[in-house]
């Protein structure tokens, strides 16, 4: 196996039994989750329902759009028992005269703290969040997945399920290309990735006004970094975390 292998599946056991999809929207309520058992072993299973589960929301926000979501999401994650999300910043690059000049908001939540690399390994999960640079991630992002190498080669992340939250300036700007071009920092780690597809229902398929978010993950529209979230990308976002710690919670047990 060449660098960046993933795991492969067991020989001994075939596939789960996954349904086809709906020719409908789903509800919010509607989770077409596939059903995976790691452990079998009733004991194991029995010890680690006993833990709380943790899905990392590991963000960088300049202009606090991918911070509201961030925070939405975590209302999500939470809102499932037995599953506990944790907000995180990367570390920033520029320096403050850089950000200044740039009119960045120096405001920003100091109770969320900046992540280390070696703390990713205590995850459960993990979404993603950031804003776009002309379709693809931030280089804060790309700078911090970038640092992750000796988790790499070592491939300590494999296996770990994982979702991504954008920001774009425009609807053509990237909500969707920021996302898949981010596929790869996963793929290469061995994670999981977990799109929530058309799952949010009715949401999804709307037209008559102005929203971020697609089947990659939520999604904000900050225009010149002064436009508000809407409600529906706000509940697309919490919808998010609660499909993704749903996912998690199965995916574990």
């Amino acid at each position: 196996m060449g660098k960046g292998g993933g795991c492969m599946p067991s020989k001994n056991k075939p596939p789960e039994n996954i349904s086809s999809p709906q020719n409908t929207p789903l509800s919010h309520t509607q989770l077409p989750i596939p059903s995976i058992s790691i452990i079998t072993d009733s004991a194991a299973v029995e010890e680690k329902s006993k833990k709380k589960l943790k899905i990392f929301i590991v963000f960088y926000s300049m202009y606090r759009h991918v911070e509201i979501l961030a925070k939405k999401i975590k209302k999500g994650v939470d809102s499932v028992e037995g599953i506990e999300g944790i907000l995180y910043r990367v570390p920033e690059i520029l320096s403050p005269e850089i950000l200044s000049q740039m009119n960045v908001p120096s405001d920003k939540d100091d109770e969320i703290p900046i992540i280390s690399v070696e703390k990713l390994v205590e995850a459960d999960g993990f979404l993603f969040g950031f804003p776009t640079r002309y379709g693809c991630m931030a280089a804060q992002m790309k700078a911090f997945f970038d640092s992750t190498g000796g988790l790499w080669r070592d491939q300590k992340l494999a296996g770990v399920p994982a979702g991504i939250f954008v920001s774009t300036g425009t609807q053509g700007g990237g909500q969707e290309t920021t996302a898949w071009t981010a596929i790869t920092q996963l793929a290469h780690h061995g994670m999981l990735y977990v799109p929530i597809g058309y799952t949010f229902g009715s949401g999804m398929f709307d037209n008559d006004s102005i929203r971020g978010g697609s089947p990659y993950g939520a999604g904000v529209i900050s225009g010149d970094g002064t436009r508000e979230p809407t409600q529906t990308e706000l509940s697309l976002a919490e919808y998010q975390g609660k499909y993704m710690a749903l996912f998690v919670k199965r995916y574990s047990y």
